[in-house]
């Protein structure tokens, strides 16, 4: 196989950085013509396509968004080694991109992070969103996988592998006091306040479901959609949170909350959501094993 051309990398870059011919080919003072035949080249020496062409806009392949990496990995290499040559001191970094449903428990999150979290080798990206955007940047190759708290469909058009890492029984939490009687589940809630995952949630939705079957109309104090906040209102709301015990584990293990009642039959899912790809972040498959060992 021919040496690589490293010029015509760095015109790859250059446009994959602009998304367009035209303004890349301005920045390198190229005609778009001679920058059309550079890229042409590389595609063909690498064997595989690296933009899809719509319209006037170019997005990267899944081949492109690997040769992306590896040529933001060649260009940081020669810049530590100019690096190295001035402070004797130099870095060679892997990347994770890992998408986070806005809604999901951080404390969940930093435990699924947790192997790869402190390793100098790695840089770690972490974005977070609503899980239809975070699928279309899984879609795009700009992020590895996406952590959710429900499965995602699997059909023709989009190759989704739904991993379930974990399932934990959801319970309702308070604040403690000296003179509380034992919880009883769902009477209880015919007087007793409760904060609630909105509306959008599954959790929510069967949580409903159980009180309704039981003829219990509860008084909500507060409805929220993002766990952190979830978590805040637990520690400085009367009453009771409904809440999975990942989100709120630190206030359990201080004393700040209390576990008043486990739901029965009512649980909730994480899982990771990955995408069909011919070269896959191997880290990817380190970190779904390893919080299926735990």
């Amino acid at each position: 196989m021919a040496f690589l051309n490293y010029h015509h990398l760095r015109y790859f870059w250059a446009v994959a950085q602009e998304g367009n011919l035209t303004r890349a080919a301005e920045k390198l003072h190229l005609s778009q013509s001679a920058l059309s035949v550079q890229l042409r080249k590389l595609e063909e020496q690498l064997g595989h396509n690296l933009f899809e062409r719509e319209n006037r806009k170019l997005t990267l392949t899944e081949v492109g968004r690997i040769v992306l990496d590896y040529a933001e990995t060649i260009f940081k290499t020669g810049d530590e080694l100019q690096n190295l040559l001035r402070s004797g001191q130099a870095s060679n970094r892997q990347v994770l991109r890992v998408g986070a449903v806005a809604t999901l428990s951080r404390n969940f999150q930093l435990d699924f992070l947790k192997p790869v979290m402190g390793r100098t080798d790695l840089e770690l990206v972490v974005r977070s969103g609503t899980l239809r955007e975070l699928l279309s940047q899984l879609d795009a190759h700009t992020l590895d996988l996406v952590l959710s708290n429900m499965p995602v469909p699997r059909d023709a058009e989009n190759l989704w592998h739904s991993h379930l890492l974990a399932q934990q029984r959801v319970s309702l939490v308070r604040k403690p006091a000296p003179d509380a009687q034992p919880f009883q589940f769902p009477e209880d809630l015919r007087t007793v306040p409760i904060v609630l995952p909105s509306l959008q949630s599954d959790l929510r939705r069967e949580f409903d479901l159980i009180l309704e079957q039981a003829g219990i109309r509860p008084t909500i104090l507060a409805e929220v959609d993002d766990m952190a906040m979830l978590r805040l209102l637990a520690r400085e709301t009367p009453g009771v949170t409904l809440v999975p015990p990942v989100v709120v584990q630190d206030e359990l293990r201080t004393g700040a909350l209390v576990e008043c009642c486990k739901i029965r039959d009512l649980q909730e899912n994480f899982y990771a959501i990955t995408q069909s790809r011919r070269f896959p972040n191997p880290l990817v498959a380190e970190l779904i094993q390893a919080i299926k060992a735990d």
